[in-house]
């Protein structure tokens, strides 16, 4: 049985893939927006739990709540925030060699 911290450890791994070879400080923009994904999780998250639109096996999660919502839903906002301007950075770098 696979539990939702296995599965998110899993995606992540896909970061890992993206990651540029030399790695450099993340831009303010990042920070910022990972800030941002992580305060709607926490407003909207609990929500859309409250209102049975998502249910959570309680067997497949650690037990961690923050505001109603597990622990491991932050997860994808932090993915989010990673791998989204690594795939786009990646494209425009594929981009610029086809030209």
């Amino acid at each position: 049985m696979i539990t939702y911290l296995v599965m998110n450890l899993v995606f992540f791994l896909s970061v890992v893939l993206f990651l540029p070879k030399k790695l450099s400080k993340p831009a303010r923009a990042f920070w910022i927006t990972l800030a941002g994904l992580l305060v709607l999780t926490a407003i909207f998250d609990p929500i859309i739990i409250a209102l049975d639109i998502v249910a959570y096996d309680p067997t497949r999660i650690l037990g961690v709540y923050f505001l109603g919502a597990p622990i491991e839903d932050f997860f994808y906002a932090v993915y989010a925030a990673c791998i989204v301007p690594l795939i786009w950075h990646t494209l425009e770098r594929y981009d610029g060699q086809t030209s």
